[in-house]
């Protein structure tokens, strides 16, 4: 079979399959390479404080490049906007969090942004929120989504959405909400808010995720390489195979032109 391998239409066949492979297995590394995504945004970024209101825009969706920041902004709260939301698990135990509306200083549209104050056990009235002049840093988060199903007689909320509470307090908003780190006075005194504990929030986890269907992508094209290579061989095979046959009907042939070429009445002793 080496002869009938090495025939030049064979050796073309050859080359074409293997390069046709090669491309397979390049389509095959990309594939793999891709499966593995890095995080959107790296945490010696996002824990870098910036100023919000040069980090997002008034009335543009907070994108995953955006969000996870830690960002530093000034103002007040708006009396009377305190809101709290449900099922939320600080240190184990189960309680809700304190939002209110904070007016940021230097926004357009006098925007502000929903801030989490804290988190207290009980689905009680919260302490009001500090007044006057503050400084806030903390972490800027995506809106949850709000809830269709929910029970408009609950003194609580299930999510945070920035396109609901900017019905409810009839203002313009900042798209996402803070979780809020540190509360202080301008001066950078802390502020008390009794039976309200602070909460922190960390950034993403930095792992890099594994796409499995770009993974099953990438082991297909490993096979179709691996096929092109085999079809070569079976076609070059089933010629060798038709050479065989040729050469067996040939010999049967003379055979067959011998037998008829003998003397009448010649027999072997």
């Amino acid at each position: 079979m080496f002869k009938t391998a090495l025939k030049p239409k064979w050796i073309g066949a050859l080359i074409a399959a293997l390069a046709l492979a090669t491309g397979f297995v390049a389509l095959s590394g990309w594939q793999f390479g891709a499966s593995e995504s890095e995080p959107i945004v790296k945490v010696d970024k996002t824990e870098k404080p910036v100023e919000l209101i040069n980090h997002q825009e008034i009335g543009t969706e907070l994108l995953g490049t955006k969000a996870d920041q830690i960002v530093t902004f000034t103002g007040e709260f708006v009396p009377g906007t305190d809101q709290l939301i449900d099922e939320r698990i600080e240190n184990g135990k189960k309680g809700v969090w304190v939002i209110s509306e904070f007016k940021v200083d230097g926004a357009k549209q006098d925007a502000g942004i929903a801030v989490v104050r804290g988190w207290q056990p009980e689905e009680t009235t919260p302490s009001a929120a500090p007044q006057g002049e503050l400084k806030i840093t903390g972490r800027l988060l995506p809106s949850e989504g709000p809830e269709n199903e929910h029970d408009l007689r609950s003194k609580t909320l299930p999510s945070i959405a920035s396109a609901q509470l900017a019905n409810m307090w009839d203002s313009v908003l900042y798209d996402g909400f803070i979780s809020a780190h540190e509360i202080t006075t301008i001066k950078g005194q802390s502020v008390q808010q009794p039976g309200i504990d602070m909460i922190y929030v960390g950034p993403q986890p930095q792992e890099a995720q594994v796409n499995w269907l770009n993974v099953f992508y990438g082991i297909e094209w490993v096979l179709f390489a691996g096929f092109a290579v085999f079809l070569w061989y079976r076609m070059v095979r089933d010629d060798y195979q038709r050479d065989l046959d040729e050469i067996a009907e040939r010999a049967a042939q003379a055979r067959d032109a011998g037998t008829e070429q003998s003397p009448p009445g010649t027999t072997n002793d």
